[in-house]
């Protein structure tokens, strides 16, 4: 089964939970977890460089991390794709090297590049008519007709509600199989997405951190990307070396029990029972 039919599959089951990632080692954590699904933020990939998402990394950078992330965990991945990099070809290569990279779905926006992160002041949107053929283009380029294409809008912050919907239903007339508006920081705002969209499959960018069952009893959404555990991790690791520095010390008072739970948790085991067939061979 495909990743894009399998992440389908999983939707027809109910709302799926899809925690940020971005790395292999978390995309593993998430499987183990129990979550359907993972999602590859393309602010913490352009975290992993060091560097803020701005538009910064290059189709060849985030297709790698697909990649590393699709060989680490057998969940299916929804990736950040930012608007494509480029034009309607770059689009339909974007598309096609996800694919091929192993990834289940993917998001493009229709910000002017370079990009910000959604959460970012000053955004700027291309015009719809050149957005919905982007989205075209991204549903021709396919190989898979299970593999996910996600419409997003940034025009919220912009220009409002009104041409976030105008936006969104004409990228759905365009072959998109769910709409994503982002910049939602309120479960008031989930309300009015919910009213507006709600008749379409939608994905829930989880940046206000609601609870999972307030966001059902709101109507809930095909799929939840969510955020928390990977600010807390970075927030734990600041605090942490805060900690360090000041006091010498930090608040782990078993470290190897941590330790080798990150062994069993990567999978150690299974190379030393391959290590040890082979070498009784010989």
């Amino acid at each position: 089964m495909s990743k894009g039919k399998e992440l389908r599959k999983a939707m027809s089951k109910g709302m799926v939970v899809a925690p940020f990632v971005c790395d292999g080692g978390q995309a593993l954590y998430v499987e183990k977890a129990g979550f359907p699904a993972a999602y590859m933020t393309g602010f913490g990939t352009a975290a992993t460089y060091g560097l803020p998402d701005v538009g910064l990394l290059t189709l060849t950078e985030m297709t790698d991390n697909v990649r590393k992330l699709a060989n680490s965990a057998d969940i299916p991945i929804i990736a950040d794709a930012d608007t494509g990099y480029g034009n309607y070809s770059n689009v339909m290569r974007t598309v096609q090297a996800y694919e091929r990279a192993g990834a289940g779905a993917l998001h493009l926006e229709d910000q002017v590049w370079p990009k910000r992160c959604g959460y970012m002041p000053n955004k700027q949107v291309i015009p719809k008519d050149e957005a919905k053929s982007k989205i075209m283009a991204a549903v021709d380029a396919r190989q898979d007709s299970d593999f996910i294409i996600i419409a997003r809008t940034d025009a919220l912050a912009v220009n409002g509600w009104d041409d976030t919907e105008d936006r969104l239903r004409s990228y759905v007339q365009a072959g998109a199989d769910i709409v994503f508006v982002d910049g939602i920081r309120s479960a008031e705002d989930f309300k009015e997405y919910r009213r507006r969209l709600g008749d379409f499959p939608i994905l829930f960018n989880n940046v206000p951190l609601l609870p999972i069952g307030l966001v059902n009893e709101l109507g809930g959404a095909a799929i939840m990307i969510h955020p928390g555990p990977w600010i807390c991790s970075g927030k734990v690791f600041g605090e942490e070396l805060q900690r360090l520095k000041r006091e010498g010390i930090v608040s782990v008072e078993n470290p190897f029990d941590y330790f080798l739970k990150a062994v069993d948790e990567l999978g150690a085991e299974k190379y030393f029972r391959l290590d040890s067939h082979y070498k009784d061979l010989i």
